[in-house]
């Protein structure tokens, strides 16, 4: 194993997952790093769904416009290596080892200077911004981890920002309401930098409009700036016309299916045009290009076409919402059996309320992740919601072995959900069969 990757371990294991709101460590580092985050421009995205998949379609259409693109998102699914994208290759074990080395010794630097322990994530953030210096990344997508206001990312000053649906999630750390969570997440705005806002609930919208006008921002709707209508819809993707004032595009096929990934394209398209504006022109084949191309997974994948297996990272309330939707907009309404396991910081009941009219047969598992709930916690939680046929399974392949035969024997499809790092495991296990 390479030195880079050994120390992006180490960061794992002694880093916990955890979360340490704030910009004052990270820009120690950065600033010991020659601040390589001022070496590219940056389209800068927030939000609780969507975001990545906005991210996604907009590094692939970006790149397709001819620029020296890179992305950064997480978390990731197999491979700490799919973070961070350059030119729309992950990044190569060779070039992640040479900036590593980089961060590595401003981090102990720093951490013994100022007597700091700088989180995983934050160590991530950093990397990717001398990765895309040595790279020669020109122009950067970036996704924020968590929040907005005091996310490691938001060191950027941004070309554009872009906030995409809020919902209630990290509650413990961002507010309990969708106002205050919004005002969080706008805290990616910056003064006289448009932002871009996808579709959102009224009191979050009020929240972000707010923001932007206190920091002289442009405001940007999407929803009412671009139309998007689906005129097919099935589980390897969906066909859409998609029409702004400034253009109008041919039906183009994008290959990712879910209902929600309408509305992330149409706040996609309102920040390429806002892209466009600040003199970084897109034109109308790339859009096209970019869209049919982009690649997302984990998002309503169908992972196995006999029987159909959806690898879907919802984890929240409005993502179980939009699963369910997307379900039923693919026409697959009966026989669905479910494989899920969450996280402990994740609203799992409300999860699997919404998800249980559509369930006929279920499987708890735990997730690979050290916040996991138990496969029998998960299980109760599947009870309490009203799913009447559940089994608790000590491994995800056992429990993927049962529902694919039993899809098969009964005509029905399973779906795999409720977390990003239990899909990534699903992923590499169905590909490894």
């Amino acid at each position: 194993m390479k030195k880079s990757i050994t120390f992006l371990a180490r960061l794992a294991e002694r880093q916990r997952f955890g979360m340490k709101p704030g910009l004052d460590s990270i820009r120690s580092v950065l600033s010991a790093l020659g601040n390589p985050e001022r070496d590219s421009a940056a389209l800068h995205i927030a939000g609780t769904n969507g975001k990545g998949s906005v991210a996604a379609m907009c590094e692939s259409v970006l790149r397709c416009a001819g620029y020296p693109v890179g992305r950064y998102t997480s978390p990731h699914l197999i491979s700490v290596n799919e973070r961070f994208l350059v030119r729309g290759q992950p990044a190569t074990d060779d070039a992640l080892e040479t900036a590593a080395r980089e961060v590595e010794a401003a981090v102990r630097t720093v951490e013994k200077r100022e007597n700091i322990e700088l989180t995983y994530f934050e160590c991530l953030t950093a990397l990717a911004f001398v990765l895309f210096r040595n790279e020669g990344v020109k122009l950067a997508v970036i996704e924020t981890g968590l929040g907005g206001r005091l996310d490691a990312t938001n060191v950027v000053m941004p070309v554009v920002s872009v906030i995409t649906r809020v919902g209630l999630d990290h509650c413990d750390w961002l507010g309990n309401s969708l106002g205050e969570i919004a005002r969080e997440k706008a805290g990616i705005i910056k003064p006289g930098r448009p932002v871009v806002c996808g579709a959102m609930p009224g009191e979050a919208r009020a929240v972000i409009q707010d923001c932007a006008a206190q920091r002289g921002a442009l405001f940007m709707d999407a929803e009412s700036l671009v139309s998007v209508t689906v005129s097919r819809r099935t589980l390897d993707g969906q066909t859409l016309h998609i029409a702004t004032p400034e253009m109008d595009l041919p039906p183009l096929r994008l290959p990712l299916a879910g209902a929600f990934q309408a509305e992330n394209a149409a706040t996609a398209v309102a920040a390429l045009e806002a892209v466009a504006r600040c003199g970084l022109p897109v034109s109308e084949t790339a859009v096209v290009e970019g869209l049919a191309s982009v690649c997302w997974p984990g998002r309503f994948q169908l992972a196995v076409a006999a029987p159909p297996v959806i690898v879907d990272g919802a984890h929240n309330p409005d993502g179980a919402r939009a699963l369910v939707q997307s379900l039923k907009s693919c026409r697959v309404r009966n026989n669905v059996g479910l494989v899920a396991g969450f996280c402990g910081d994740k609203d799992a009941a409300s999860f699997l309320r919404v998800l249980a009219p559509v369930v006929k047969r279920a499987w708890a598992v735990a997730v690979p992740n050290p916040r996991s709930l138990s496969a029998d916690e998960t299980a109760g939680l599947m009870r309490e919601a009203g799913m009447r046929d559940v089994a608790t399974s000590g491994a995800l392949g056992a429990a993927l072995t049962q529902a694919q035969a039993w899809a098969t024997e009964g005509g029905g499809s399973v779906v795999i959900c409720g977390s990003l790092f239990l899909a990534g495991a699903a992923l590499s296990l169905l590909a490894r069969r």
